[in-house]
């Protein structure tokens, strides 16, 4: 996960979709999104794992791929917070650009307490979606 977030392995989203594909049954879904990248970090890495996990899979479960969501306030970083602070980090920090109706398909790469992908589908849900199903890579647990 850190190679392909953190030091470029783009070629790895294809392998995630593949990994997701055989292990997820596609989702009854209108549309997919994903959850939008901090424009801090986008910089330093050039490219977004959520983004092209969504790319993949769109392609692979022929669902159109809509970029709707927008960060609307700079939050700490995640991975850097404790738990418990890590909802609190992330309320209101995404808005959907405009309104969409039906079903849709919120991807992000990891999902550790659910804060980040609850946050973006409040923001989906306040636009209009009537159900966010939610897909990721990996579940981080922590013990």
């Amino acid at each position: 996960m850190r190679a392909w977030k953190e030091r470029g392995l783009r070629h790895l989203a294809a392998c995630a979709a593949e990994l997701v594909v055989e292990h997820v049954e596609r989702p009854a879904v209108d549309l997919i999104t994903y959850v939008p990248a901090d424009p801090i970090r986008q910089l330093s890495r050039g490219r977004h794992p959520a983004e092209a996990l969504a790319r993949e899979l769109a392609g692979r479960w022929e669902l159109e791929l809509v970029s709707v969501l927008e960060r609307g306030h700079a939050a700490e970083r995640q991975a850097t917070l404790p738990y418990a602070r890590r909802g609190v980090n992330v309320r209101g920090a995404f808005t959907a650009r405009r309104a969409l109706a039906g079903r849709v398909l919120l991807v992000d790469d990891v999902y550790t307490t659910g804060s980040t992908v609850s946050a973006a589908a409040s923001a989906l849900r306040r636009q209009g979606v009537s159900a966010v199903e939610v897909v990721t890579l990996a579940r981080a647990i922590r013990r």
